[in-house]
Order: C-alpha cells, then structure tokens, then sequence
C-alpha cells in the first residue's frame, strides 16, 4: 500500500497525501482568518475613534479655560478673587456629579447616547458663559460644562475599548488623554488672542462636530449585544471589521461572554466589594488615586505661579513651555502604549515623575537656603518639563485605557462611576490643597509627590496586570477568575 501511495505521487497524483495535509492548511487558513480579524479594514475605527475625541477636544477645552481668561473675566464682571476661584472650582463640582451618573446613563441610553446628551451640556453652558453678566449666570455655565466633561470622560475611553481591534486598542484609547492635552493646550494660545466671549464661542466647535459625527458611526456593539439587540450587533460590528473580514469568530466570543454576564444578578454599589469584582475595583481606584497623588493638578493649574516662586520674573514662558511638551509626549504615549505594554509605561512615567518632582524640590530647597540661586530657575524648569513630559507618556493616558478594559460589561457602569467620581475627588483635592502645602513648604510638597510616584511604581508592579494584546474578555475572566 506505501509503495502503491509513492508511485501515484511520482506520477503527479498525490491524492493519498490530503488527508495528511489537510489540517496544516485548515490551521494556515485559521491563522490567516485571525489576522484579517485582527487587522480588518480600520476605516470606521478610525473615524469612530477621530469623531468621538471630539469630545476629549472639548473636556481640553473645558479645563483650560479659566487660566487664560481670568483678568478680563474679573475686570468686565467686577467679580473678586474668591469669587473667581469658586468659578474655577466648580467644573470639578460638575465633573463630579457627572461622574457619579456616567455609568447608569451610559447603560441605559447607550454609548452614543450618552456623548449626546453630554455635548447638549457643554453646548448649554458654554452658550450661558457667552451670555453672562453676573457671578451666578457665569457660576451655572461652568457648572453645566463640568457636568457635561464628566461624563464625556466616562463614555469616550469605555467606547474606544469597546469598538476597537485589540491589538490597535492601546494606541487608540491613548488618542483620549491626547486630545484632552491639545484642547487644553489650544485654549490656552486661544485665550491670549481673542477674548473670553469669544473663546466661549469656540469651545462649541468640537461639540458641533461631535453631534454631527455621532450620525456617521456605530454604537458599540458590546452595548448593543448586552441589551439584546443582535441583529444591530452583528451589523455594527461588520461595519467596524470590514465586509470581507469574517467576524464570526469574535462575535461568538463577544456573545458567548454576554450570555455568561446575564446570568448574573445585578450589581449595587456595594456589590463592587465582592471577591469576585473586588481586584478590579483595586486596580481601577488604585491607578486613579496614583494618578492624582503625583500632583498633576497642583502642578499643572499652577504653573505659572510656580515658576515666579523659583525666581521667574513672569510665568508665562513656563506656561507656554508646559503646554506644549503635553502634546508630542503623549503622541509618543499613544506610539508605545501597544508596543511596549501597559505596565512598563507607566512605571517609567512613574520614574519619570519622581525625577522632575525631586530637582524641582531641590530648586526651592536651594532657593530657600540662599544657595547657588544663578541656577535655580533652571533646575525648576529642567524639573517641571521633566516631570510634565514623563506624565504625558503614561500616567496621564494609560490609567484611562486601563479602566476602560478591566470591568465586566455588566459592572462596568457601576465600576467605572466610580473610578471616574474617584478621579474628579482626587483632581479637586490636589489643586485645593496644593497652595497651602507649598505655603507650608515648597519642597516638602514636591518631596511628597516624588514619594508619591515611588509608591505608584510599587503598587503597579504588584496588583496591576499588562493587558497589551488581550481581548476584554480574556482580560476580565484573567483579572477575575
């Protein structure tokens, strides 16, 4: 029988050899399925991604806003200096409630949904900061857009995770936090050219285009599985791979996960707790508390105020210096996030953090002393550029990717309420406290930061998984099992 199976394949027939063949070619053509899956047409990733920073562009926007208007704001509306820092205080305060509703109202109402109705409030209340002409009307524009940006920076990071390929999802998530720094960076320039009114008016441009955009993209198709709508799931994820990427695959997997979630009760608040939910809930705070407790908010709201205390004559080079090493830092953040991994990038911005916050301690440590102060405008400068460009590179972006992928769909609206309304608390405390503590002592406060950034590095190495290249199932049941 051997030496029949040889002489048909001297002779051409290798008929008796397909049997042996035909599993290497099934897994080549399994391998090759995978990666036109994983690879598919990006097109409507992208676009979806590009409309829906828009409104990350308008949270920038939002944030930046009060540094650049704050003299003409005061002298046209005669308001005091107190009245003026609860002015700057309350997108906190909006941001926070924002928070606290996020998840339920993004559930209920959809991805999409939600960044509609929360660009109807950034429209509504940069449209009362136009009009105004009193403390209060001012007051309530701000607090509107706060509560508008809360929950856009719930639902833009959990929407980009949800549509996009897992191995483009580091890169893409990141797109988020770098918009945010270019809305704000964009504001900044703006406020010095044109006035407060105006630069209201512009803060309404990447809403429009939000709004417009949301018309021309998908919903999430993990929402729309979870809610029961299959037929829309199967359509919006086909849009997202491409007509001729076979997405049965991925879509099993997806519905397979679902099925698994619904059989679950409901999660409470308190339901977070539980062993089974209780790592994720860990790692989620735990990375919004490290990201805040580095000082970013002090340190950025107060830029300019910092460089005069290291012996600056004005702090406006210092300023312009800080908002633009934002940018390229976090283009390069976005670059490596899917190339390097979760973990590394963000304890080297830890590293990096604790640097820039330790030579800009030394500088107000020698400036305090009397000691070689020819070189301590320098050292805070070198220190603060440091510290600004190594949080761009990860710890600004990467703890948002991270929330974005670690909770389950059926907790991720309670879950991630959290963790935001944890991210807002923890903003508002660093830039209310931050000066009294140099108050107290100027290098003691950047010593603590710097301690801060050690402690980040250790609390990732221990409890915070690398998730690079892992779809969100397999990164949930990983984190939960």
């Amino acid at each position: 029988m051997v030496i029949e199976e040889h002489k048909d394949v001297e002779s051409g027939n290798s008929n008796g050899f397909q049997d042996v063949q035909e599993p290497f070619i099934q897994q080549r053509k399994d391998v090759e399925s995978n990666k036109r899956v994983e690879n598919g047409s990006i097109g409507m990733v992208l676009l979806s991604t590009l409309v829906t920073v828009c409104g990350s562009f308008s949270f920038g926007t939002c944030v930046g806003y009060s540094a650049p208007t704050q003299a003409a704001i005061r002298t046209d509306l005669n308001i005091s200096l107190a009245q003026f820092s609860m002015f700057g205080s309350l997108v906190t305060i909006g941001a926070m409630l924002g928070a606290i509703t996020s998840g339920r109202i993004t559930d209920f109402i959809g991805r999409k949904g939600a960044m509609r109705i929360s660009t109807g409030f950034c429209i509504s209340g940069w449209l009362a900061l136009f009009f105004s002409q009193d403390p209060y009307t001012l007051d309530i524009g701000r607090l509107i857009t706060g509560y508008g940006i809360g929950v856009i920076s719930y639902v833009v990071p959990i929407y980009i995770a949800e549509i996009a390929p897992k191995n483009l999802r580091g890169g893409l998530a990141t797109t988020n936090q770098l918009m945010i720094v270019i809305g704000a960076s964009v504001t900044f320039l703006l406020g010095s050219i044109i006035n407060w009114r105006q630069l209201a008016l512009a803060g309404l441009v990447p809403c429009i285009c939000l709004l417009i955009g949301l018309w021309f993209i998908p919903e999430s198709p993990r929402w729309l599985a979870k809610v029961g709508l299959e037929k829309e799931f199967q359509v919006a994820l086909r849009r997202l791979r491409g007509r001729d990427v076979d997405i049965s695959e991925e879509a099993d997997e997806i519905l397979d996960y679902i099925v698994t979630l619904q059989s679950l009760p409901k999660t409470k608040l308190l339901d977070l707790f539980q062993s089974k939910h209780l790592r994720s809930v860990v790692i989620g705070v735990g990375l919004m508390v490290c990201q805040q407790s580095v000082g970013i908010n002090g340190i950025g709201f107060y830029t300019a105020e910092t460089f005069v205390a290291a012996g600056f004559s004005s702090g406006k080079v210092g300023t312009i210096a800080y908002a633009c090493m934002q940018v390229p830092f976090t283009l390069l953040g976005a670059i490596l996030m899917d190339k390097s991994g979760r973990r590394p990038l963000i304890m080297a911005s830890a590293g990096g953090t604790f640097l820039g916050c330790f030579i800009t301690g030394i500088a107000f440590f020698l400036k305090g002393q009397s000691l070689l102060l020819e070189w301590t405008p320098i050292l805070a400068v070198a220190g603060v550029l440091i510290y600004v460009a190594a949080f761009s590179i990860g710890l600004g972006p990467v703890p948002w990717v991270i929330m974005s992928e670690i909770f389950p769909i059926h907790v991720k609206g309670t879950a991630g309420s959290l963790v935001v309304l944890i991210n807002w608390l923890g903003a508002w405390v660093v830039s209310y406290t931050f000066n009294f503590l140099m108050t107290w002592s100027s290098p003691g406060t950047l010593f603590f930061y710097a301690g801060c950034s050690l402690l980040t590095i250790l609390f990732v190495e221990k409890l915070v998984p690398e998730t690079k290249g892992k779809t969100l199932e397999e990164i949930q049941a990983s984190i939960n099992s």
